[in-house]
């Protein structure tokens, strides 16, 4: 699999990212350890989860994602060979970015994740109760100690990102280097607008989330009389709009023309995307794990390209 430098990081990462949300939900133990030797077997090296995953499933209360890797870790014994990404500040059980918080939920992410030291810890969102300067220095800390190799922020505005960098550079503190926001073919706005620009001229890495609008793009589904009723409508649903259904048609026509499936093409046009470095997916099995990765042989031409950037624009 492709390589690609984060950012100026120097760090190279798999040109897409396994997101880790589905373990301990949708993909059982046994089943996870499969799945990520595939994807090590594969190239992809770089992992995203966060300590709140999956605390969402019945059942479960959070950590059950980073436990399950870092289980595969030792069986496995890979740690040299792969990237782990993980998050703190949006679970119930320790919310927030205070320094007290981060202090205390970096160690029990090492301790799931079996390793002593996370290559990618993010914010996960912002927190307008605890000044950044706080959570700054706490993340200062952790890298000066080694336990934290590049630091990210996910679900981090512009400007909140503008005003964190500044504090960084004027405090001599550890910056954000990495941002993770919401992007795909259908939620294009937030991204764009603002935060692509900025994330370029500042040399910031992007691994971005929801790659397939939790799955709409994967063109499974045309209309929405296919999911009305179904659980799948809750998180679908939204998508079948006037654009929604003007995308699917792009996603159809360019189907036809290059034989790729509509995750396929979803993924290759973020990844000729000059701002995205590397987008987050998430599989429950191999063989579409393996769909997924066919994303590389899709060539969309600049005719496509603006096929599909013109049927998603935003009116």
């Amino acid at each position: 699999m492709q390589k690609r430098t984060l950012g100026n990081t120097g760090l190279q990462v798999s040109a897409l990212v396994m997101g880790c949300n589905v373990l301990g939900w949708t993909v059982t133990r046994q089943k996870a350890f499969d799945l990520l030797d595939a994807c090590l077997d594969r190239g992809l090296n770089t992992f995203d989860t966060a300590d709140m995953y999956s605390s969402w499933a019945p059942g479960n209360e959070g950590g059950e994602s980073e436990s399950i890797i870092g289980q595969w870790l030792r069986q496995k014994g890979c740690r040299d060979k792969v990237i782990i990404c993980t998050k703190v500040g949006m679970w119930t059980k320790m919310p927030g970015l205070s320094a007290k918080n981060i202090e205390a939920a970096v160690e029990q992410s090492l301790q799931r994740l079996g390793t002593d030291y996370i290559d990618i810890y993010y914010a996960h969102q912002e927190d307008p109760q605890t000044p950044q300067e706080e959570t700054l220095q706490a993340f200062d800390k952790l890298v000066k100690a080694g336990k934290v190799r590049i630091l990210g922020a996910s679900n981090h505005s512009c400007e909140k990102m503008r005003q964190a960098l500044e504090i960084s550079r004027s405090r001599q503190l550890a910056a954000y280097q990495v941002i993770q926001p919401l992007y795909n073919l259908y939620d294009r706005q937030g991204f764009e607008q603002e935060l692509a620009g900025f994330a370029r001229s500042q040399g910031l890495g992007v691994m971005n989330y929801y790659s397939l609008a939790s799955g709409f793009l994967s063109a499974k589904y045309t209309s929405l009389d296919q999911i009305k009723g179904k659980a799948r409508e809750r998180t679908l649903g939204k998508y079948f709009t006037q654009r929604g259904l003007r995308i699917l048609d792009a996603l159809q026509e360019v189907s036809a023309k290059t034989g790729a499936s509509g995750a396929q093409i979803a993924l290759a046009w973020l990844l000729q995307k000059p701002a995205v470095t590397a987008p987050i997916v998430s599989a429950t099995s191999i063989e579409q794990l393996d769909d997924l990765l066919g994303c590389f042989k899709v060539g969309l031409d600049p005719d496509l390209m603006q096929l599909l950037d013109q049927a998603s624009q935003e009116q």
